[in-house]
């Protein structure tokens, strides 16, 4: 077996295609086992892993804590409120407690951009960012495009749209380079003040027209609109952005031909997307979600197999 060229998963920057085609093969093998009966394998059975997060997440939590189960891992939770977090002494004075307990892997997602990359040179750990500000978000792009090969055959060639919240999106960066790296297309859509001034710098086309970017992609990846993230008003009302920006089936209607529909979640209804687009046959969101555990586990076991050789 090959082994991935880091050795650590701090974002998808840092990853060579060879490390993506490693990743998803080792998820193939793990998508037949949680698809057993009996789904779990003892392959971790030796490795601690703390999963870390400093903000609130729910999916990409359960998503982790679950592959990490299914490998047999010891496994210890840990949530911090952003403010006991505030300066980088504090992150390691956390996490050396934490590792004091002999832990092997932390997986963490924290509001600061870069503090993964900041852990590992001061941890001896391997370190999985799963998510840092709005910066990256690795294991998500690994799924989003593991969806897509297994959807359409091949992701290169392909022409995707990301469509929404750019600005604020750790998914869209990490997308963007995990799309590129395997040979796609890759265009973002949505309002102008929701698009970083730096992105077309990434060979990335902008598109302000919905429609035009529909008639274009042979996949939507559909980003929530981040209110949280947001200080100011980046667009006049919800119900503006969903008339210029929102996906339903009236829209693709429209455009008139067959087109694959992914969303990272957690999806707000009626805003980015109708009900009848999310819950329709174009949609892979619940592939994604099933792939994000086959993924995760994938993630973990190879890094793992760098501590025990």
């Amino acid at each position: 077996m090959s082994n991935l060229s880091v050795e650590h998963l701090l974002g998808i920057k840092y990853l060579k295609n060879s490390d993506i085609e490693l990743i998803f093969e080792t998820a193939n093998h793990f998508k037949e086992v949680i698809n057993r009966p009996i789904k779990k394998v003892p392959s971790l059975r030796d490795i601690t892993i703390a999963n870390l997060f400093f903000e609130n997440s729910t999916r990409t939590k359960l998503s982790f804590e679950l592959a990490e189960k299914r490998l047999s891992a010891d496994v210890i939770n840990f949530s911090a409120s952003q403010s006991s977090v505030k300066k980088g002494e504090t992150l390691i004075d956390t996490v050396n407690n934490i590792l004091s307990m002999k832990v092997d892997i932390v997986v963490m997602r924290h509001p600061n951009v870069g503090a993964g990359i900041f852990l590992s040179k001061h941890v001896d750990a391997k370190i999985i960012n799963a998510g840092d500000g709005t910066h990256e978000h690795p294991t998500q792009a690994l799924l989003d495009t593991y969806s897509i090969k297994e959807k359409l055959g091949s992701v290169k060639g392909k022409k995707v749209v990301i469509v929404g919240d750019i600005l604020h999106s750790r998914v869209a960066l990490s997308n963007i380079y995990a799309l590129q790296l395997q040979g796609a297309e890759v265009k973002v859509c949505g309002p102008t003040t929701l698009i970083p001034k730096y992105i077309k710098s990434l060979g990335v086309g902008v598109e302000t027209n919905i429609k035009k970017a529909l008639e274009w992609c042979d996949v939507a990846n559909v980003l929530r609109v981040q209110n949280e993230r947001m200080d100011v008003k980046y667009f006049p009302t919800t119900r503006e952005y969903s008339q210029l920006f929102g996906i339903s089936k009236q829209v693709l209607d429209q455009v008139g031909k067959d087109i694959v529909i992914m969303h990272p979640g957690p999806i707000n209804r009626g805003v980015e997307i109708t009900s009848d687009v999310a819950d329709s046959d174009s949609s892979i969101i619940l592939n994604q979600v099933e792939n994000g555990v086959a993924i995760r586990m994938a993630v973990i076991y190879l890094l793992a197999e760098q501590i025990k050789r």
